[in-house]
């Protein structure tokens, strides 16, 4: 066919127009991906920002405020190792963005810096020892007794970023360009905490921090403002090693790392299906999360309790008789966990833990009753089932007189970390 000036130049139109959208794109993705700040504060007014950051996030609840780069470099070797061999368990989003966790400015487009925010949540009367030396209360670690921790930190990190936004704008720069985080997102939270100086990486993989030892929850802030960086902290284990002797089922392996397949936090919060029934007798009362390796460690005796009354035991989770919360219904567990952190693993894995828990309790023909009466009901599955079983038959030996060697291994375990508790948390115990 032959070709007309009409054809050439609609095709001319068609390079006119395609080149022009594609400059048009371009600057749009320039202007995403680099600094928004078209008129940028001074090293001076950065300086003065970032320490009015850190007073407008104590006024906010937080306990502290770090600020740090983006350069995670050094971690993404040890994420590949650590997910090579499968430590992350059945915790596939571990593993689904690659390395994006340890790259914070591929997760928010023109991030220069993190800014990381500390929050206690340690509550007064934690009871403890109390909890683990009666095997017929049921023990959740205690970040989850109160209120979920998600939405009420992600809500001040959001007033944090508003107020230097505002303030940015009344000295005459543009808005900054933020994003908060809390647990909602591919990024390594503690090793940017780490290099934002509030704390150090322990030997059970938490932040520590000399004032507020481990009990405190963490969010970021990424934001597209060179803020001067903060220093961290020097390790201060030195060659303790109690958090590694004493976690009940062996998960820290080595000096920072966990296989989190065995850690009692992943096996009754993140694990969907059965769990292994050769770590069900090392659990003992333990029915959502395990605090055993904060428990033993030296840097905890001198933590603050919690200014956030939110984040206080609720009542019906003060002393919690496992009986009681095995007979919930789903419409209980609802009503009672609405607004925590425990709603989240649903009543099935609920009543899964609580089997558990009731197997490694001392013989008792009631609690023999109650998985009976469980396992008759046609609204839980064969996982649950499996578990009631596994109770029963626990039970049914110990009646007998009999106990297996890994629940009397666990008891003395438990005992011991009681007894430290005891000395070193007396105001906690």
């Amino acid at each position: 066919m032959a070709v007309t000036d009409e054809n050439r130049a609609q095709r001319r139109k068609t390079v006119i127009i395609g080149s022009s959208n594609l400059a048009h794109f371009s600057n749009l993705f320039m202007s995403i991906v680099t600094n928004h700040t078209s008129n940028p504060p001074n090293a001076r007014e950065l300086a003065t920002l970032a320490l009015q950051i850190k007073a407008w996030g104590k006024a906010l609840g937080f306990a502290q405020v770090g600020i740090c780069d983006t350069d995670l470099t050094a971690q993404e070797s040890r994420l590949q190792a650590w997910l090579d061999k499968g430590y992350h368990g059945e915790m596939a989003y571990m593993a689904n963005h690659g390395m994006m966790r340890a790259r914070p400015q591929e997760l928010h487009l023109g991030t220069v810096r993190v800014i990381t925010a500390r929050m206690d949540y340690l509550p007064p009367e934690a009871g403890f020892a109390t909890h683990l030396t009666d095997p017929n209360l049921g023990y959740i670690s205690r970040y989850a007794g109160g209120r979920d921790y998600h939405k009420l930190i992600r809500a001040r990190l959001k007033k944090l970023g508003d107020q230097i936004s505002a303030e940015l704008i009344n000295l005459g720069f543009d808005a900054a360009d933020f994003r908060p985080f809390v647990d909602s997102a591919p990024i390594l939270e503690r090793p940017l905490a780490e290099k934002a100086g509030i704390g150090w990486t322990g030997k059970h993989s938490l932040i520590l921090n000399h004032d507020a030892g481990s009990w405190f929850f963490l969010g970021e802030l990424l934001i597209n403002l060179p803020l001067p960086v903060d220093i961290p902290i020097q390790e201060g284990c030195n060659t303790c090693v109690a958090c590694i002797t004493s976690c009940p089922t062996g998960a820290i392996v080595e000096p920072y790392v966990v296989d989190g397949r065995r850690c009692i936090s992943y096996l009754t919060i993140e694990l969907q299906g059965a769990i292994p029934e050769e770590l069900r007798p090392l659990m003992g009362n333990r029915i959502y999360g395990c605090d055993d390796c904060q428990l033993v460690c030296p840097i905890n005796r001198q933590a603050p309790l919690t200014e956030e009354t939110d984040f206080h035991i609720r009542p019906k989770l003060q002393q919690p008789e496992l009986l009681n919360l095995f007979a919930w219904s789903e419409v209980e567990f609802l009503k009672h966990t609405e607004g925590s952190a425990i709603r989240r693993i649903g009543h099935k894995r609920w009543l899964r833990n609580i089997a558990v828990a009731l197997g490694n309790a001392p013989a008792n023909p009631n609690i023999v009753a109650a998985l009976k009466a469980r396992n008759d009901c046609e609204d839980i599955d064969e996982i649950v089932r499996e578990h009631i079983e596994w109770a029963l038959k626990a039970q049914q030996l110990r009646l007998t007189d009999s106990e297996s060697s890994a629940q009397q291994k666990a008891r003395r375990k438990t005992d011991r970390i009681v007894r430290i508790i005891e000395k070193g948390l007396p105001r906690d115990a």
